[in-house]
């Protein structure tokens, strides 16, 4: 078993960038669900609303993230931009972001067609895991209920059996936006692993992730169907809550810092 691609979502609903290595630092991820569109109030936006966000490039450099998207050109800001610290919502978690300036805010507001904002996570950002899920000292980004999520090639290969099976097409891994990709393994074997260790890094599982209508949504063309979360109902629903269907694991990092590379082995612990 091993690791088989890494995914980085610079801002959150996004597209992603497929990198070979990454750095893990307090938080999650170098680059990872470091950004974040709102609302001029301050409430978050994602793709479950707005599929449209789908369109939107992601791209890092030294010192810069780049958005754009085909025909609309694009906008370049700091990683270190700061317009002034506010407070923004995302979901339960009310915390302070950076303002990324209103350049970036212009071009969002334009290609989604409604007054938005783009922060990042700045000095004043802190954001703990529930303590459901946490233990002291497990903080994390933008991202959804945890640091990280992963999913293996073998439980996709199933999925789409099934969907296949009920008359559908088979969906790209991109659907599920998983931080780590993982080959060699049974499918839904990451389910049950507890603990384990890719390259010097240590991670607990915390949480089956719990599936909505942005899997539904194509990552290329913002265009919504069924699939798969009408087939995921029918064999993947959630014991202790059968309005929810599962598919991947969502984990946090108990190693603080190190790296990460696509190949390396999974080690259960």
């Amino acid at each position: 078993m091993h690791l088989s691609a890494i995914n980085l979502y610079p801002v959150k609903s996004c597209r992603s960038i497929s990198v070979q290595s990454a750095e893990v630092d307090d938080c999650g991820l170098v680059g990872d669900h470091r950004f974040l569109v709102t609302m001029t109030d301050g409430m978050f936006i994602t793709q479950r609303k707005y599929p449209r966000m789908a369109l939107i490039d992601t791209a890092l450099a030294p010192g810069t993230l780049t958005l754009s998207s085909a025909g609309h050109g694009g906008i370049t800001v700091p990683l270190d931009a700061n317009h002034g610290t506010h407070p923004v919502v995302v979901w339960k978690d009310t915390v302070d972001a950076d303002d990324c300036g209103d350049e970036a805010a212009a071009w969002l507001t334009k290609f989604l067609g409604m007054p938005l904002r783009l922060v990042r996570m700045g000095a004043k950002f802190h954001r703990t895991v529930r303590p459901s899920r946490a233990k002291p000292g497990d903080i994390y980004t933008f991202a959804d209920g945890a640091p990280f999520m992963v999913l293996s090639e073998a439980s996709l290969a199933d999925l789409n059996t099934h969907i296949v099976a009920n008359g559908g097409v088979a969906l790209p891994m991109n659907r599920f936006r998983p931080n780590f990709v993982i080959a060699g393994c049974a499918p839904y074997a990451e389910d049950t692993w507890p603990r384990f260790r890719l390259g010097d890094v240590t991670f607990r599982s915390v949480d089956p992730c719990t599936r909505c209508i942005l899997t539904t949504t194509d990552q290329l063309t913002a265009e919504r169907g069924k699939e798969p979360l009408k087939t995921l109902a029918t064999y993947r629903r959630n014991k202790e809550d059968p309005t929810d269907v599962d598919f991947g694991q969502m984990l946090v990092h108990e190693t603080k810092h190190g790296t990460l590379r696509v190949g390396d082995p999974i080690v259960l612990l």
